[in-house]
């Protein structure tokens, strides 16, 4: 096994995916997107020459950078930034008058040589005051339709036009020709489908969510979806294959855009080797005893992540001695560290800092369940299959998750037997029974259910398993490509 996570024996093919190019797009820095980044390594472990484009985390950046990791190139293309200044304009024009009296004032103050200046500073407040009026309407719109903080609906749309679809066309000029365009989610899809229409390839469409049904989008009025929905199946009608991240996305929007070729790559990461004894890193961290049961929580503390619920469990009957432990970062956090000071949970809460990605594993595998009551209040949320999922399982760790389809699959339905147990996640009654039926089976059943999850990790859900089906989908891919060529060059034999 490479260290990517690819099987040796794709690696070791001498298949026509070696000569393939792909370029990757995604609407972020790369940094810290795992799929991307598995993706990108196990494409280029077996053989194929990988670029991902992505954009700077900072919108001052001006120019292209480049490096390299794990045998591919990272382009970081900037985001264009001129539309931002005449945006803001348009969307606060009154905001100019004291620059335009200014100069109006400075142009009269000349004499006849600046009159003409100062007239011309007059049709420009004239401008301004219709703008303004103009715009009234759109605020009372969009005001009364935005559900976000700070971000109107018609602001959104905007972005979208000039932000992401920008960035998708300097993106794209900034792609090399390549065989193969990937675009990582909706707002990568644009920049693949316009580097083909420039540069001829295919177009693979990366799919990590139900993009509309997924964070703020959700909260948007029905006839914005309904463009950006629009705009999703227009732009998927240019892509060859969908790669999703589970079995019911793969339905969903393999149905929704119409595309035949779908392939299911779960987020999981690759198998990990449990040490002989097993790390206790939580109880040092917390100062808690090896007796103590810990349930954790790890990932983006997160609005309807089921927080709330899990700490409300700890306040069920017969739940006194269980500690859970919040470990990561996000926009709950302040509101987490104030939950840790209520008397009522007596000091059964800890927040602890997310930690990096290659120590995860053991800090994980020290404690005693793993909860997810993620809450159903978007269908991206019941239909998902998250990565604390898989990354629990990965280190022997039994898991409480939401009563969701894709979940109660993973959890329930394993041929080997349950990898933990299911709950309502609106219900802390629900979820402290969950958490019980874990933590009061016997000592020796307890290890049986770790030794399970961690057979099951290495034998189904891991990263070296999910590779092989991309790995397979570029290698039909490249397959295509050669017989393509191959015939266009037997017709140019034939005609010549």
């Amino acid at each position: 096994m490479t260290s990517t996570g690819v099987p040796e024996e794709i690696v070791a093919t001498d298949a026509p995916r070696r000569a393939l190019r792909v370029v990757m797009f995604v609407y972020n820095d790369v940094s810290r997107d795992s799929r991307v980044l598995r993706e990108a390594a196990s494409l280029a472990a077996a053989g194929l020459r990988v670029t991902v484009i992505g954009r700077p985390r900072s919108a001052d950046e001006r120019d292209i950078t480049r490096h390299q990791r794990d045998g591919f190139e990272i382009a970081l293309v900037p985001m264009p930034h001129e539309w931002r200044r005449w945006w803001y304009r348009f969307r606060k024009p009154w905001h100019m008058r004291g620059l335009i009296v200014r100069r109006f004032r400075y142009h009269l103050g000349r004499g006849p040589a600046g009159w003409i200046r100062a007239t011309a500073y007059l049709g420009v407040a004239l401008l301004v005051g219709i703008s303004s009026l103009i715009r009234l309407p759109f605020i009372a719109i969009s005001g009364g339709l935005s559900q976000t903080k700070h971000d109107s609906t018609f602001d959104w749309l905007i972005r979208w036009r000039w932000g992401v679809l920008g960035w998708a066309r300097a993106a794209a000029a900034a792609a090399p020709a390549a065989d193969v365009y990937h675009g990582h989610d909706l707002t990568g899809l644009p920049a693949a489908v316009r580097a083909q229409a420039r540069k001829g390839g295919l177009v693979v469409y990366d799919s990590h969510e139900s993009f509309m049904d997924s964070g703020s989008n959700v909260k948007r009025p029905r006839w914005a979806k309904a463009i950006l929905r629009w705009f999703e199946r227009r732009q998927a009608r240019h892509a060859v294959a969908l790669v999703t991240v589970n079995r019911s996305l793969g339905e969903l929007l393999g149905a929704r855009l119409r595309l035949d070729r779908v392939v299911v790559v779960y987020n999981c990461p690759a198998r990990w080797a449990a040490p002989a004894e097993r790390p206790d890193l939580l109880r040092r961290a917390t100062s808690l005893t090896q007796a103590t049961p810990i349930a954790l929580y790890h990932g983006a503390f997160s609005p309807h992540r089921g927080l709330e619920e899990l700490a409300e469990a700890l306040l069920v009957p017969g739940m006194e001695a269980v500690h859970a432990a919040f470990l990561g970062y996000g926009s709950r956090e302040e509101a987490l560290r104030a939950m840790v000071q209520d008397p009522r949970y007596g000091g059964r809460l800890h927040v602890l800092e997310a930690v990096a990605p290659e120590v995860l594993p053991a800090w994980v595998a020290s404690a005693d369940v793993g909860v997810m009551a993620i809450q159903a209040s978007t269908l991206n949320h019941r239909l998902s299959s998250p990565n604390k999922l898989f990354e629990s399982i990965a280190t022997g760790l039994p898991v409480v998750v939401s009563d969701f389809l894709e979940m109660r699959r993973i959890v329930l339905e394993d041929p080997d037997g349950p990898l933990g147990a299911v709950c309502d996640p609106a219900d802390p009654v629900s979820i402290a029974a969950a958490i019980r039926s874990i933590l009061d089976l016997p000592s020796e059943d307890r290890e049986a259910l770790r030794a399970r999850c961690l057979r099951a990790a290495h034998e189904r859900w891991n990263w070296e398993t999910e590779s092989s089906r991309l790995v397979a989908l570029y290698d039909s891919l490249a397959a295509e490509i050669a017989r393509s060529g191959a015939d266009a060059g037997s017709l140019s034999t034939t005609g010549g």
